[in-house]
């Protein structure tokens, strides 16, 4: 199969090397000035060094050519990004069946990414999200890794599914889009604020309480949004969960960690120097869930502290001091 990754980023980076080993892979990126260091290195020196690139990789310079030749399209920008990647492969005519590895929701309209695909490229567009517990790289070392791709169609998804899967990257088809989408973009919310919580150094017990309770609050967005509940005991809810929770090559972690130590969101960004999608995403949700009356203590400390000024350890205390309830309220 061909396929042509738009996005060239540590994740579409690790991604285009882990499927050339058994596909024609195309990497393409936005700026033509890092097209042409990544084609002169053969390797992302900047987000992902040390990971050389197949032989077999090509780094495609045309957009729309390099989209006009795939079978398959993997959107790998931002949250951010995914909307004026959509636009321009409209404008350039390609009807391709396309996947997204993005998490969130998008900024000002709170839309998960398949709603912004079908406001794009129509509902009939075939299309799904790809998303799981994997850090980028140890899925460009090979190392094991287990996601889910959930589609609009049954059938593509389990073509697709099938198409790219491997014994070191197993893909497991899904039916639940927007359920597999929310556990994606709000578990990003719930790293930050374990980040938060280990920063303050409340300890091991704490962690374990706040991603349980995490759990519990991206179940209750997601049912709300139409997902499915058994989604989030799966691949796509808890596995991803504890994974960005809990590893250190977890950005939207490390921006907890740093809030936790004092340090300032602006600082934070500067010295990350990677996108980290929960701290775009802390405030739709936070907003969506008041608009639609869903209880979410833990977003909406991490939007005190990220958009108010909260000091973390006050945010903490607040959490800390709310009424007992029964656990599965």
């Amino acid at each position: 199969m061909k396929i042509t990754v738009l996005g060239a980023g540590a994740w579409g980076t690790a991604l285009a090397i882990a499927f050339s080993a058994r596909h024609t892979v195309t990497l393409w990126a936005r700026k033509a000035d890092v097209r042409s260091v990544l084609s002169a290195d053969r390797e992302n020196r900047r987000l992902l060094p040390a990971h050389l690139f197949p032989e077999t990789l090509r780094i495609g310079d045309d957009f729309a050519a390099a989209a006009a030749t795939a079978d398959l399209l993997i959107v790998a920008t931002p949250i951010s990004g995914l909307r004026p990647t959509l636009s321009r492969l409209r404008e350039a005519g390609v009807p391709r069946p396309l996947i997204w590895v993005c998490k969130g929701l998008e900024a000002e309209t709170a839309k998960l990414p398949h709603q912004v695909v079908a406001e794009e490229l129509g509902p009939q567009a075939l299309c799904g999200a790809l998303s799981g517990p994997s850090f980028a790289e140890e899925v460009a070392r090979g190392l094991p890794a287990a996601v889910t791709l959930a589609a609009n169609d049954a059938d593509f998804g389990h073509r697709t599914a099938l198409a790219l899967h491997s014994p070191h990257f197993r893909i497991y088809a899904n039916d639940d889009l927007p359920g597999v989408e929310v556990g994606g973009g709000v578990k990003n919310i719930m790293a930050i604020a374990t980040g938060v919580c280990d920063g303050l150094g409340l300890g091991l017990n704490a962690r374990a309480a706040l991603i349980t309770r995490g759990l519990a609050e991206i179940a209750r967005f997601g049912v709300a949004l139409g997902g499915h509940p058994q989604t989030f005991m799966g691949l796509a809810g808890m596995g991803d969960l504890i994974l960005t929770c809990t590893g250190d090559l977890s950005r939207n972690r490390r921006v907890g960690l740093a809030l936790g130590a004092g340090k300032t969101l602006p600082q934070i960004l500067r010295d990350l120097g990677h996108v980290a999608e929960g701290v775009s995403t802390t405030r739709e949700v936070a907003r969506l869930a008041t608009q639609l009356g869903i209880d979410m203590p833990i977003t909406h400390a991490v939007d005190a502290i990220l958009y108010q000024d909260e000091p973390a350890a006050a945010a903490v205390e607040k959490l800390l001091s709310r009424d007992p309830k029964i656990e599965a309220s």
